[in-house]
């Protein structure tokens, strides 16, 4: 095999003009993934002061230090959001960007003080939907599920600016880090808890009310992907379910369809697959399996049916 740097580098070369879209050449630079990571870092560390710190914070430090990070956030930040509004806007170029980023910015750090307000929620509902939750604390630094709602919150009023690419990074961002795939495009409201939450995935059209909880492994998507009359997937389309309040679903759940609604208050049972509908108030559950419990020593069933299959 030859191992030559000319050899190794004229293939890949090739392999750039035969293979195409996956090339970005010639082209406006895109959001850093690195910096837009950073950001989420030091956005966390503005909703949850003292939370994600290495050292303790003291209170006549806060408003000096607050002020720091905002200025350093503000500069970092409208470098990255002025490279993905070209990509919105490609005619746009120079000052007319800068300045549409730095709106941008301001308005949506202007949010953070009602985000806040919004993640205590969370927390408050993370206490006491988990009986091994000794006190805030706990829940705030070592709970993967506010982290997770935490950048899905920010990132959802950057997605309803209409800014391109920045909100879907931030939340892959959190996804790598905690098992929770939410979109950022999904509606949440108060009181939201994800206990243990590996693998849970929230679709970009969900719309989830208020004192909602999901168990890990739970599917909140799409049925199916109509197609335009070139066969292409249509775009836009509400595709994933509304969860109203007070509403509970167990592991391992999947719930389909922008046309399907959990009424409020109900309960989804573990490993239901659901594509309709159901009104308030109800259990839904499967009941096609039956448990079985056999004695290995002697075969004899202690419990369940003696028709059924044995392992």
């Amino acid at each position: 095999m030859d191992c030559t740097l000319k050899t190794i580098a004229d293939n890949l070369i090739k392999s750039y003009h035969d293979v195409g879209g996956i090339n970005r050449i010639d082209c406006g630079n895109l959001p850093s993934k690195r910096k837009i990571a950073a950001i989420c870092e030091q956005l966390l560390q503005l909703l949850f002061p003292g939370f994600h710190d290495e050292e303790p914070i003291a209170s006549d430090e806060l408003d000096m230090m607050t002020h720091e990070r905002i200025a350093d956030l503000i500069q970092r930040f409208e470098v990255e959001v002025a490279k993905s509004l070209r990509l919105r806007d490609v005619e746009s170029v120079g000052d007319d960007v800068r300045i549409e980023a730095h709106r941008m910015v301001c308005e949506f750090l202007n949010e953070l003080p009602r985000l806040r307000e919004l993640l205590q929620t969370d927390v408050v509902a993370a206490y006491e939907g988990d009986p091994a939750a000794k006190n805030y604390d706990e829940i705030t630094l070592a709970y993967p599920c506010i982290e997770a709602i935490a950048i899905q919150r920010m990132a959802n009023v950057l997605y309803a600016m209409d800014l391109p690419l920045i909100p879907r990074i931030m939340t892959e961002w959190a996804h790598s880090l905690t098992g929770i795939d939410i979109h950022p495009g999904a509606k949440i409201g108060t009181h939201f808890f994800i206990d243990h939450g590996t693998g849970v995935v929230i679709g970009e059209t969900c719309v989830i009310g208020n004192y909602v909880k999901l168990y890990h492994g739970v599917t909140l998507g799409a049925r199916s992907f109509p197609k335009d009359e070139n066969g292409r997937v249509v775009k836009g389309n509400k595709r994933h379910p509304n969860v109203e309040d007070k509403v509970t679903v167990y592991p391992n759940a999947t719930v389909l369809g922008g046309q399907t609604t959990i009424g409020e208050g109900s309960t989804v049972g573990a490993n239901v697959f659901l594509r309709e509908s159901v009104p308030a108030g109800s259990f839904v559950s499967n009941e096609t399996e039956y448990l079985r419990v056999i004695d290995k020593s002697t075969g004899k069933i202690l419990h369940g049916f003696s028709d059924t299959p044995t392992i």
